[in-house]
């Protein structure tokens, strides 16, 4: 969220957003045209943030009912993804934010065993944001370089004498400490444990109109409920983030990729076909993660929503 990477969530939380409603079943032909012969198992990798639940909730969805193909989930954390690749105990990865670039040298580059599967379509990005109320009352907070002399403002009994800078789940790659450190700031980051637990800690500090500091990302279906204000870091150049330990800049936008098992583009030409014309936008993603996250709808009667909504979309993903 590259995320080197942020966010999104613990078993538990997994469990009420309906991950476990994503595990394997048979597949079945409906009236969005089932394709005849199956085309397969296709293992899916969930990481733990809403936004990839959605992905893989309607690629999964159109996999049964429009390729009448079985799907398996498995929940990875980012890294661990593209070792499952590797291995072949995981097929596709639906959205990476560009954390792991040396597992991707590794495998894509050397070893040849993943090949990329294409854009998502999506476009991610990383920062530190502050609720509106707050830069309205202090205009000169959005600038990191006045950051120290707010951040009494801060303070909480897990960040001690220094300001809180509130973050997700601690399996997330992220810049932040090193962007403390090297920016000089008198901050400490603290981890809510969980995107669900963050998003949490979020409604309720803005509803009680309390002052905070979090790492926050887009897309993420909480910005349209939330009115964030970026705190500009020094900006994103390439490569300024090379060396993790002098990082000195603000994320990067990142353009989310696919990701696919060599072995299996090899072996289920049709669903491995779909799985790179798969293609949406932060608005549609924003769209399922919602139904799922804040209406607590399952994923697969998300996807089924959202499927029959777009099914000229949908179309265009499907193998010729």
């Amino acid at each position: 969220m590259n995320r080197k990477n942020v966010l999104r969530v613990t078993t538990a939380a997994a469990v009420a957003l309906g991950i476990t409603g994503l595990s394997a079943c048979g597949a079945a032909k409906t009236n969005s045209g089932g394709s005849g012969s199956g085309s397969g198992t296709v293992t899916l990798s969930v990481q733990s943030w809403v936004g990839a639940e959605a992905d893989v909730a309607v690629a999964k969805y159109v996999l049964e009912h429009d390729l009448n193909t079985k799907v398996k989930t498995t929940q990875l954390d980012e890294g661990v993804s593209f070792d499952a690749l590797n291995t072949g105990k995981a097929d596709a990865i639906m959205e990476d934010w560009g954390g792991s670039p040396k597992k991707v040298s590794l495998y894509v580059d050397d070893k040849k065993t993943v090949v990329k599967g294409g854009d998502l379509g999506v476009t991610g990005h990383i920062g530190w944001f502050v609720p509106k109320y707050l830069a309205d009352k202090h205009p000169d907070i959005t600038n990191y370089k006045n950051l120290n002399k707010y951040a009494s403002l801060f303070k909480t009994a897990e960040s001690g004498s220094k300001g809180q800078l509130l973050e997700g789940s601690p399996s997330y790659t992220t810049n932040d400490k090193a962007l403390i450190k090297n920016l000089k700031l008198n901050y400490k980051t603290v981890f809510a444990g969980s995107e669900a637990a963050q998003i949490t800690q979020l409604k309720e500090d803005y509803k009680a109109k309390k002052p905070f500091l979090t790492y926050w990302y887009t897309p993420q279906w909480l910005n349209s409920q939330m009115d964030l204000v970026e705190v500009k870091l020094p900006p994103y150049t390439k490569g300024c983030d090379s060396d993790a330990q002098k990082v000195a800049c603000g994320y990067a936008q990142t353009p989310l990729q696919k990701y696919l098992s060599a072995d299996f583009v090899k072996k289920n030409k049709k669903a491995a076909t779909f799985l790179k014309n798969f293609k949406w936008t932060n608005d549609d993603q924003n769209e399922v993660a919602a139904m799922i996250a804040a209406q607590k709808m399952s994923p697969d009667k998300a996807a089924e929503k959202w499927v029959k909504a777009h099914q000229d979309v949908v179309k265009a993903w499907l193998p010729k």
